[in-house]
C-alpha cells in the first residue's frame, strides 16, 4: 500500500488522470483518491518510485506520506 500527498488534484478529471497513469503500470491496482485532503492511496505491487513517477508524469507533484 502506497500513500501520496498530491499537489494540484482538485477535481474528478484529476483523479481520473492519476488513476489512468497508475493503471498503465498495473491494471489491477486499486487507486483511492481524497480530493479534499489531496491524498492518493494505491494498492499495488509496483514499486513506490515507479508509481510516484507516473503520477508526476500525469502532471501532479507528489510525495510519500505515512498511513
Amino acid at each position: 500500500m502506497h500513500h501520496f500527498k498530491v499537489t494540484g488534484m482538485s477535481c474528478g478529471h484529476c483523479v481520473s488522470a492519476i488513476e489512468k497513469a497508475v493503471k498503465a503500470l498495473d491494471s489491477q491496482a486499486d487507486v483511492a483518491a481524497d480530493i479534499e485532503k489531496g491524498e492518493v492511496t494505491v494498492s499495488s505491487d509496483v514499486a513506490f518510485a515507479s508509481i510516484s513517477d507516473a503520477i508526476r508524469e500525469a502532471g501532479y507533484e507528489n510525495q510519500a506520506i505515512s498511513a
